[in-house]
């Protein structure tokens, strides 16, 4: 059975996004990048809403064959290998190795928990607040850039009340610090 992990890039006032809707965050370095990198390759199954699907499309591109440093290649071939489940009402299409779903999210995470190992990656808030609401996540990982957005798309999305458990700190590049919880069940 698989462990479905949210993990996203966050502000120090928790936003993922800056208040015009543009990743505000710093880019994330070599070092930084190539912790990345490892994450996506040890991910079975990638999760992704219509939007973060559409910023991650960057990487489909096979101009990063040919204009990316190193570590940006690394992760364009991580990204392509990688299966990926998008849910979307509006999409008609998605591209290479991925595969559209336009509903019963619910039923589709929880079927691929149970036939999947290793560890399913959700990207996106909306698409990550329905499954905390249902229960599927199974740990959140904030990956803490140092620095203050003010406003923007916050990585936990209003209304949405959880009790967490610590799982651990880690100290990266850039002055990230990546915050590692998962979901106390309570009776």
């Amino acid at each position: 059975m698989a462990t479905i992990v949210y993990a996203m890039l966050t502000s120090l006032d928790g936003y993922i996004a800056g208040p015009s809707g543009d990743i505000d965050l710093p880019v994330p370095e070599e070092e930084l990048h190539q912790h990345f990198n490892d994450e996506m390759r040890r991910t079975s199954i990638a999760l992704c809403g219509r939007r973060m699907y559409e910023t991650m499309r960057f990487w489909d591109s096979l101009e990063r064959e040919i204009a990316a440093e190193e570590v940006e290649r690394d992760f364009a071939h991580a990204w392509r290998a990688t299966p990926t489940i998008v849910f979307s009402t509006t999409l008609q299409e998605v591209g290479p190795n991925a595969r559209l779903v336009k509903g019963d999210v619910e039923g589709v995470a929880r079927s691929l928990r149970a036939d999947t190992d290793g560890e399913i990656s959700v990207s996106g808030a909306e698409l990550s607040s329905h499954l905390a609401r249902a229960g599927l996540i199974d740990e959140y990982r904030l990956y803490m850039h140092p620095v203050v957005l003010g406003g923007g798309k916050p990585y936990f999305q209003s209304g949405l009340s959880l009790a967490l458990k610590p799982l651990g700190t880690e100290q990266l590049a850039q002055g990230v610090t990546l915050l590692r919880y998962a979901p106390i069940e309570i009776d």
